[in-house]
C-alpha cells in the first residue's frame, strides 16, 4: 500500500475501516464491537468512533506482535457467549453474513464463511510442479470467523504456535469448525487495486446491506 496504513486509507469519503464498523454495528445480533489496533492508530480509532457514533464500541485496544497476539488481547475483553473475529481490511462485510456466521455457531460452536477456489491451484516443488489439488475440495477462507468464546479462549491457551487463522487454532486443539457460504465481494484490501475494486463494489451497493 506505499506505506499507508491499509485499515485508515479512503475508501468512499471514509476510512477503510469504517466500513466494518457500520456492519456490525448495523447487525442486529452484535451487543459489543472490540477493535484492536497498533499503539500509533489509537487516537484516530478513538476519533472515527466518536465522530460516527459508533454505539456499540466497548473497547479500542492495544494489540500484540502477530495477528494472534492481537486476538488474545481482544478475547480479555468480550463478555458474550459467541465472539465473530473479523479482519478489517475486509471492509465490503454484510450484516447478512454476520448473522449467518452466528448462527452456524450457535449450531456448531465455530463456523466460518468460505468461496469455492475457482482458480487450479499446484503445489510447486523446486520451480516444477509437484501437484494439482483437486478444485472441487478446496475452499478459500474469509472473515468473520465465530466460535463461542470459550472455546476458542481454551484452544489459545493450548495452542502458541503461529496460525493463520483462528478456525486453525480450533482444529490444532482438536476441534471442528463447520463452513457457511461467504461471498467472492468479500475482498481482503492488501494492494492499491483491491482498494480501487472495493470502492466499486461499495459504490455499487450503497453501503452496508
Amino acid at each position: 500500500m506505499g506505506g499507508t496504513d491499509k485499515l485508515f486509507a479512503d475508501l468512499c469519503g471514509k476510512p477503510l475501516l469504517y466500513w466494518s464498523l457500520l456492519a456490525f454495528e448495523q447487525s442486529p445480533p452484535i451487543d459489543e464491537i472490540i477493535i484492536v489496533l497498533n499503539q500509533s492508530n489509537l487516537p484516530i480509532g478513538r476519533k472515527l468512533v466518536e465522530k460516527e457514533g459508533f454505539s456499540r464500541v466497548t473497547a479500542i485496544i492495544h494489540g500484540g506482535d502477530r495477528r494472534q497476539d492481537s486476538v488474545q488481547e481482544g478475547l480479555k475483553q468480550v463478555t458474550g457467549e459467541i465472539v465473530l473475529i473479523h479482519d478489517g481490511a475486509r471492509p465490503n462485510i454484510t450484516t447478512t453474513l454476520i448473522e449467518r456466521v452466528a448462527a452456524g455457531t450457535e449450531k456448531t460452536g465455530a463456523c466460518i464463511p468460505v468461496v469455492q477456489v475457482t482458480d487450479t491451484i499446484k503445489t510447486e516443488n523446486n520451480g516444477f510442479v509437484n501437484k494439482t489439488l483437486p478444485r472441487e475440495d478446496l475452499r478459500a477462507v474469509q472473515t468473520p470467523q465465530a466460535f463461542q468464546t470459550s472455546l476458542i479462549r481454551m484452544a489459545y491457551q493450548r495452542v502458541t504456535g503461529d496460525v493463520t487463522d483462528d478456525a486453525q487454532i480450533i482444529e490444532i486443539a482438536g476441534g471442528k469448525v463447520s463452513l457457511t457460504e461467504g461471498s467472492y465481494d468479500n475482498i481482503k484490501v492488501t494492494t492499491p487495486s483491491d482498494l480501487e475494486l472495493i470502492q466499486i463494489l461499495i459504490r455499487k451497493r450503497g453501503g452496508v446491506k
